[in-house]
């Protein structure tokens, strides 16, 4: 039995940095769009989910917008104050909360989509479309596997 510690990949090699970087990259110009506007990268996860998919229980929405579902909690009530999205509880069963985006939000969502959609016209531009798509259905694929436990 050998007593070399084990061997890692170069940290610009790192699946999980590389990862973490290219993830930067696309969500700075996307944190600056956002900037001015009081909603977080978090909140506009939320928000397009909702937009997407229409009213969602909140672990529905936790998944969908990669988010834990404390944190998710946590953010209901202030986007809820803030008009955002509106919250209930069907009275069939009433341990589930059912969240959908408001016109507030929708408006919120649409004023910024031409903006986010140059960000992702530019990415697409710069990376290549194909890249891109390529990329995009490596990384569903990534997200299937099942790495936990031994």
């Amino acid at each position: 039995m050998s007593d070399d510690p084990p061997s890692f990949r170069q940290t610009r090699r790192s699946l999980p940095i590389a990862l973490l970087r290219a993830r930067e990259t696309v969500m700075g110009p996307l944190r600056q769009m956002l900037a001015t506007s009081g909603i977080n990268e978090q909140k506009w996860r939320v928000l397009r989910v909702l937009q997407e998919r229409g009213p969602l229980e909140l672990s529905q929405v936790a998944a969908e917008a990669v988010l834990l579902l404390s944190s998710l909690t946590r953010m209901i009530g202030p986007m809820v104050a803030e008009g955002l999205i509106t919250r209930t509880t069907p009275p069939e069963d009433r341990r589930k909360s059912i969240v959908a985006i408001t016109p507030a939000g929708l408006a919120f969502v649409q004023a910024h989509a031409a903006q986010s959609a140059a960000i992702l016209g530019r990415i697409e531009a710069e990376f290549g479309h194909e890249r891109l798509e390529q990329l995009l259905e490596l990384l569903e694929d990534l997200q299937k596997l099942d790495l936990r436990g031994p």
